[in-house]
C-alpha cells in the first residue's frame, strides 16, 4: 500500500513517521521549509515509547502525486480548504483518503469534493506536537489511530491499511463503528478544550482550583448530553476512560490551549463551537461550552487584531 501524508507535525509527523520506521511505502508532501529540514535532518520524533531519526521520502507542491493507495490526511480545520487542494492531485482511480481532522464536520466537504465512497473514517487519540526546532514531540504513552468504513464494512483497503499498521508501534484498532468512535472522540476533546482553555491551565491546574473538577464533569455533561440527541451517546468504557482523564491530576490539555499559548489559530468552531450549536439545537443547557466558546472567539478577534496577550 503506497501512502501519502500530507504534512509532517505533531499528528501527522509522528503515525507518518512510525509508519516509515516500519518499512511502509510512505511519502510526506510537504511545504519547502519543513521538506528542506526533513531532507537535512531526517523526520526526528521524541517519544516515551522510543526515540527516532527516520529518513523518509517527501515530496513538494507541483510534483507528480498519482498512484497512491491512500492519502493521510491530518492538517487543523482552519487550514482543510487549502489542504484539499493540495491533496486533489493525488486523488485520482481508487485512491482512498483517511482524514484524522478533530470533530465531524468536515466529512461534508471532502464528501463533496471526491465522493463519500472515497472517504474512510478516522480519528486519533494522542498528544503530540511539532516543536519550533522542528521534532515531533510525543508527550505521553497514549497513541491511538481508530479507522473504519463509514458504513461498517470489513473492506479490502482498510484490511490493506491493519496490515501495514500491524507491522508498527502504533495502538490502532480496525473499527466496526467508526461513526461511534469520532463522536466520543468529540465528546472528551470538546469538554477537554472547553476546560483546559476556559481557565487557561492543565488538568492538575485546574483541578486544583475551587470548583475546577464540578466545572469539567459540567462540560462533560453538557457534550454527553448532545452526543446521545445525536444518536451517539457514549459506550460505557469509553464513558470511564474519559471521566478518569478529567478527572486524574495530570498534564493533559488540549492542543487548542497550547496554540492559544502560542498565539496560533485556533479550531474553536468545529469542536466547542459545533457543540455549542448542537445544544441550542436540541435544548441542552451548556452553560460550560457557551462560556468557552466565547472565551475562544474573543481571543480569535484580539488575534485578528494583533492584540493577543498572556
Amino acid at each position: 500500500m503506497k501512502i501519502l501524508v500530507l504534512g509532517a507535525g505533531g499528528v501527522g509527523g509522528y503515525f507518518g513517521g512510525r509508519l516509515a520506521e516500519a518499512g511502509a511505502s510512505l511519502t510526506f508532501l510537504l511545504r519547502p521549509k519543513r521538506r528542506e529540514q526533513i531532507e537535512r535532518e531526517g523526520l526526528v520524533i521524541e517519544s516515551p515509547l522510543g526515540d527516532a531519526r527516520i529518513r523518509v521520502k517527501t515530496i513538494g507542491a507541483g510534483e507528480p502525486l498519482d498512484g497512491f493507495d491512500l492519502v493521510l490526511l491530518t492538517c487543523k480545520a482552519y487550514d482543510l480548504d487549502s489542504s484539499i487542494e493540495a491533496i486533489a492531485p493525488a486523488m485520482v482511480g481508487d485512491t482512498a483518503l483517511l482524514p484524522l481532522l478533530n470533530g465531524v464536520a468536515h466529512f461534508d466537504a471532502l464528501d463533496a469534493r471526491f465522493g463519500a465512497e472515497r472517504i474512510i473514517g478516522g480519528t486519533c487519540r494522542i498528544n503530540a506536537v511539532l516543536t519550533s526546532d522542528g521534532v515531533v514531540r510525543h508527550l505521553e504513552p497514549l497513541n491511538q489511530l481508530v479507522f473504519g468504513e463509514r458504513d461498517g464494512s470489513k473492506s479490502s483497503r482498510t484490511r490493506r491499511l491493519s496490515e501495514v499498521l500491524a507491522k508498527t508501534s502504533i495502538d490502532f484498532t480496525w473499527s466496526d463503528d467508526i461513526e461511534q468512535d469520532i463522536w466520543e472522540k468529540l465528546v472528551f476533546l470538546s469538554a477537554l478544550a472547553s476546560v483546559t482553555c476556559l481557565f487557561r491551565g492543565n488538568m492538575s491546574e485546574v483541578l486544583a482550583a475551587p470548583g475546577g473538577k464540578a466545572f469539567a464533569l459540567r462540560a462533560l455533561a453538557a457534550n454527553v448530553a448532545i452526543a446521545t440527541k445525536e444518536g451517539h451517546a457514549p459506550r460505557p468504557a469509553m464513558l470511564d476512560w474519559i471521566v478518569t482523564r478529567l478527572t486524574t491530576p495530570g498534564p493533559q490539555s488540549a492542543s487548542m490551549l497550547r496554540d492559544m499559548e502560542s498565539g496560533n489559530r485556533v479550531e474553536s468552531d468545529p469542536i466547542v463551537g459545533y457543540m455549542h450549536e448542537l445544544a441550542k439545537k436540541h435544548g441542552v443547557d451548556d452553560t460550560a461550552l457557551a462560556l468557552a466558546q466565547t472565551h475562544l472567539k474573543t481571543y480569535e478577534a484580539r488575534r485578528a487584531a494583533g492584540r493577543v496577550g498572556s
